[in-house]
């Protein structure tokens, strides 16, 4: 496996965490925000955290770094905030939601990833559909 470019360590950096307060109940939490750049887009993260969660002022300026990442699409950019997330935060479940901007043609990508054995359907059911 080859190392992850030289810009991905210092934008994951961004994404600053404190201590879970209740590591012991799952909760969701929910995060959005604006990618610019060329290919505008709104994004929304929601995870259910283990030992961390992140600071929410940290995932915008991690949003505005990503608008200087040259990324081929919006799959490529829903995937790279999911593995940044996953690599910084290790969540118990990780849902990225990238949709282009609503004046243009609609593109919408969901990822998500979870920890293995990990499973609370009552908690995902009350989410919000894609």
């Amino acid at each position: 496996m080859s190392p992850p470019p030289p810009d991905v360590p210092a934008r994951r950096a961004l994404l600053r965490t404190l201590a879970n307060p209740t590591p012991r109940r799952d909760f969701v939490v929910d995060l959005a925000g604006r990618v610019g750049g060329d290919r505008p887009a709104d994004v929304s993260l929601r995870y259910v955290p283990d030992r961390l969660v992140i600071v929410p002022d940290s995932f915008v300026s991690y949003l505005q770094a990503l608008d200087e990442v040259a990324l081929p699409s919006l799959e490529h950019l829903a995937a790279a905030i999911t593995d940044d997330v996953a690599n910084e935060v290790v969540a118990r479940w990780t849902q990225v939601i990238v949709t282009t901007d609503p004046g243009g043609p609609g593109h919408s990508v969901l990822v998500e990833d979870r920890q293995p054995r990990w499973d609370n359907k009552s908690l995902l059911e009350r989410l919000r559909r894609f």
